[in-house]
Formats: structure tokens, C-alpha cells, sequence
């Protein structure tokens, strides 16, 4: 039963490359020259198939887990149509005057696009796709991980029971905080944010507040959440989300001013950018215990250096930037990500278009 079932896979594979390398060959017997597309990563299979099945695009990848070297990117990128891209390729003059007049769709695999140069891409009239949306439930599920994580010790708890720490009962022994009764503040009020209120209110939290560059009134209405200022929100958190985009306005964001103003109690946590915290800051807050806890999924720069000084506080959850980590989520985002560029490349609307007007 399994041959004959693995059998048809491999049958029904075979005419999909056969069609596909069938209708390349026809296009270049006419003497059709296929756009040329660099895909910068080995990327989840999603993506690549979507691609290949297309027919319509001479796809050139860096078939590795790790980044293409910049010299090797500078290389590849030399008379492309199309330009498949994550967030560790830095799409900036130097490798848009690199790849020349005939690049036509930059497309990103993130919802996060400060690592692409948009006013040279606009200047030239590029076309850009990314990943918004597809990634909300993910990144909410992993926030809500890291406030569980950090807020109750689990790394602390874990590293106690390995090593021998765990002992007779102690009353007040590993004893975190709890988010029932709580004032939840969330520093940028999107999708992700409203996914994450979403998940945290049947643990009995009592308030949610947030700031934005303004009100967002629609989506804080379907959770409850109060608008307030900046210092409000670090005065009145217990836990203090941070969701916003990276942009100039929210770069250091997260502060000595804003953890100053922070209750002695409170857990930051930022699943967000890591530039939008002054990391130096942070571990001034948590070493002094001026703040309780914080979790991280991002930082500067990644992956964070080992001796790094966050990594000597017991305070400090640190994880390697897997809010999005799922199998079915990163999928989603890599076909996204290819539907984005075929459109491009065809003249057609994106599915997922970056503004550049």
C-alpha cells in the first residue's frame, strides 16, 4: 500500500516537471527568453513548488540553510528579473545598481521590510511583495509562550531540576507572576496585538491598554483596549508587549526613560524588532531589578553574541527569533512570498504589495 501510494507521488511529481520543463523548452524554442529570478535561501517547499510549477520564470537559488554571501549575492543578482528575498539580504544601492535596469520585483519572504532600501527601489521603479497576515496566529501563540516562559520562571525552573537545585517545598521558591488580575499594555496595536489580547483574555486578565502613532479604534474596540500615552503605558503594565513595526519613530523606543517608569514587578517582553529596544538599557533595568523580567525573540544584533550580558541574567529569556516557527506558517509565508513575485513579474496585482506611492 505504501509503494503504491508513494508511487503516484513520485508519478505526479514526474508530469508536474515534465510540464514545467516542457513549457520552458517551448518558450525558449519561440525564442522567448524566461525572466531570470534569484532566490536568495533554501526555502520551505511551498514556495519552490509554486515557482517551478509556474513555467514562466528561469530560477537560479542558494540552495543552503545559511545566508548567500554578499559577494556571491552581488554576483547573482547581476541582470535578474526577479529578486526572492529574506530579511538577512540587505536590498540597498549597491546591489540594486548591481543587478541593473532589468530587476523589476523584489520579493520578501517577512512581514518586516527595513532591510530593503525603499527609496532606491522606488527611484527605480520596483515593484515590492511581502508576507503580512499570514504569520499573526504564529507570532501571537510565541508571545504568548515567552510571557508564560518569563513571567513563571520556566527556563529557571527547568535549569534548577538538571542541575540538582530542586529541593525540599519552599514556599516562596521559583515563584513568578500570574496574569490573572492583570493590566496587560501592548506598544503597537495591529494584528499581532489584537491576536495576542485575543489569547490572554481567558486567563482573567482585568485591562488591556496599548500606544500607537494613533488611536486604532477599530481593532482596540474588538478587545477592549484603552488608548494611552507612552508613559502611561510603562506606568500601568504588569506585562508590556511590544508589536510595532520597526520604523524611525519607534527605533530605541524601549529605553531608560520608558523602563524607568515601569513598575519594580513588571515583564517586558518584545517579539517585535530587536532596534526597537536599546539593548544596553534593558540590561541596566533588569540587572538593578529596576523592572522583574524580560522576554525576548529578537535582538541586536542576531544571532546575539554568546557572552553578550544579557545571556548572564537569570531575568532574561532569550529566544533565536522563532515567533513565526511553525511548519504550516512559514510554508504560508514562502508561497506568499512567490505568488508576490510571479504577479510582478507578470504585470498583475500582488497578492501582498508594499506601498511605494
Amino acid at each position: 500500500m505504501w509503494i503504491s501510494s508513494h508511487l503516484k507521488v513520485l508519478l505526479r511529481t514526474s508530469v508536474v516537471d515534465l510540464h514545467t520543463c516542457c513549457s520552458s523548452q517551448a518558450m525558449k524554442a519561440s525564442g522567448k527568453h524566461l525572466p531570470k529570478v534569484y532566490v536568495t535561501r533554501r526555502i520551505p517547499p511551498d514556495g519552490m513548488k509554486i515557482l517551478r510549477q509556474s513555467g514562466c520564470c528561469d530560477i537560479e537559488q542558494w540552495d543552503s540553510d545559511d545566508p548567500v554571501p554578499r559577494s556571491e549575492l552581488l554576483k547573482k543578482v547581476v541582470g535578474i528579473q526577479g529578486l526572492y528575498c529574506l530579511l538577512t539580504e540587505k536590498i540597498d544601492k549597491e546591489l540594486l545598481d548591481a543587478a541593473g535596469p532589468s530587476l523589476k520585483v523584489v520579493s520578501t519572504m517577512s512581514v518586516g521590510y527595513d532591510h530593503l532600501s525603499l527609496d532606491e527601489i522606488k527611484k527605480r521603479g520596483i515593484r515590492v511583495g511581502f508576507t503580512p497576515d499570514v504569520l499573526t496566529e504564529a507570532v501571537a501563540e510565541l508571545t504568548v509562550a515567552l510571557l508564560l516562559a518569563t513571567s513563571r520562571r520556566l527556563i529557571e525552573a527547568v535549569d534548577e531540576a538538571r542541575s540538582g537545585g530542586w529541593g525540599t517545598w519552599k514556599p516562596l521558591w521559583m515563584c513568578g507572576s500570574g496574569l490573572s488580575g492583570s493590566t496587560i499594555g501592548i506598544l503597537g496595536m495591529g494584528r499581532i496585538g489584537e491576536a495576542i489580547a485575543h489569547r490572554l483574555k481567558p486567563f482573567g486578565v482585568s485591562k488591556f491598554i496599548y500606544n500607537d502613532i494613533a488611536p486604532r479604534h477599530e481593532l482596540a474596540q474588538k478587545i477592549s483596549a484603552e488608548y494611552v500615552s507612552l508613559l502611561e503605558l510603562a506606568k500601568q503594565s504588569d506585562f508590556l508587549l511590544v508589536c510595532c513595526a520597526l520604523t524611525p519613530e519607534t527605533h530605541g523606543i524601549c529605553n531608560k526613560q520608558l523602563f524607568s517608569n515601569m513598575k519594580s514587578s513588571a515583564i517586558f517582553i518584545n517579539t517585535s524588532r530587536g532596534a526597537v529596544v536599546n539593548q544596553e538599557d534593558l540590561y541596566q533595568a533588569l540587572a538593578s531589578n529596576q523592572i522583574a523580567a524580560a522576554g525576548l525573540d529578537v535582538t541586536v544584533p542576531e544571532p546575539l553574541p554568546t557572552d553578550h550580558p544579557l545571556f548572564t541574567l537569570k531575568n532574561c529569556v532569550i529566544l533565536p527569533h522563532i515567533a513565526s516557527a511553525t511548519v504550516e506558517t512559514r510554508n504560508a509565508m514562502a508561497a506568499l512570498a512567490a505568488n508576490n513575485l510571479l504577479a510582478g513579474l507578470k504585470g498583475e496585482p500582488m497578492p501582498k504589495e508594499v506601498p511605494l506611492n
